[in-house]
C-alpha cells in the first residue's frame, strides 16, 4: 500500500512537471559569472600596405579592428560594403524613408515601446504575479492581441482573397 502511494506522489509531481511551459521568452542567466555574449572578438590584426595612408587615430572612435556585423552580412549576403559610414540612408533609398516618415519619425522608438510594453504587462499581469512555478507570462498577457491563423485565413477565403500560400 505504501508502495502504491509513493509511486501516486510520483507520478502527481512528474505530471506537475510536465505542466511548466517556460518557453524560449525565459532565458536566466546559469549563475553569477560573466555572460559569454557581451564579449565580441576583435578582427585580427594586420599591417597595412602603407603606413601613410592610414587614418588618423580617434581617441574612443571606432577602430581599424572593430566587428561591423552589419556591413558584414551585408558583404557576405552578395552587397557591398557602405564606404561613408556616416550615412544611414543610403541616397537611392532616400524617397522610399521620406514617404515612409511622412507623418513624422520618433529617433527613440524603441526605448518608448519597451516603456509602453513594461507597463502594459504590469497592468494586465498584476494577478500573475503570484507563482508556484516559473512559467511563460507572455502568452498569457499579449493573448488578446495575437492573430489566430486558421481563423484568419477563412475570414479572407469568404471575402473573396486569392490566398495562394496557404493551400486547401
Amino acid at each position: 500500500m505504501r508502495l502504491m502511494r509513493v509511486g501516486l506522489a510520483l507520478l502527481i509531481l512528474a505530471t506537475l512537471g510536465a505542466c511548466a511551459k517556460t518557453g524560449l521568452r525565459y532565458l536566466p542567466k546559469p549563475g553569477e559569472g560573466p555572460d559569454e555574449f557581451i564579449i565580441v572578438p576583435s578582427k585580427p590584426l594586420e599591417a597595412p600596405t602603407s603606413y601613410s595612408s592610414l587614418p588618423a587615430p580617434t581617441p574612443g572612435g571606432a577602430n581599424i579592428t572593430d566587428q561591423q556585423p552589419l556591413q558584414d552580412a551585408i558583404v557576405a549576403l552578395g552587397g557591398r560594403r557602405n564606404v561613408d559610414t556616416g550615412t544611414v540612408v543610403p541616397s537611392r533609398d532616400a524617397a522610399l524613408v521620406n514617404q515612409v516618415s511622412r507623418f513624422g519619425r520618433d529617433g527613440n522608438v524603441r526605448a518608448t515601446l519597451a516603456a509602453e510594453d513594461v507597463d502594459f504587462r504590469r497592468r494586465r499581469g498584476r494577478l500573475t504575479r503570484i507563482r508556484l512555478a516559473r512559467t511563460d507570462r507572455y502568452n498569457d498577457v499579449y493573448e488578446k492581441q495575437a492573430l489566430n491563423a486558421d481563423r484568419e485565413l477563412k475570414r479572407w477565403r469568404r471575402a473573396g482573397a486569392r490566398t495562394p500560400s496557404a493551400p486547401n
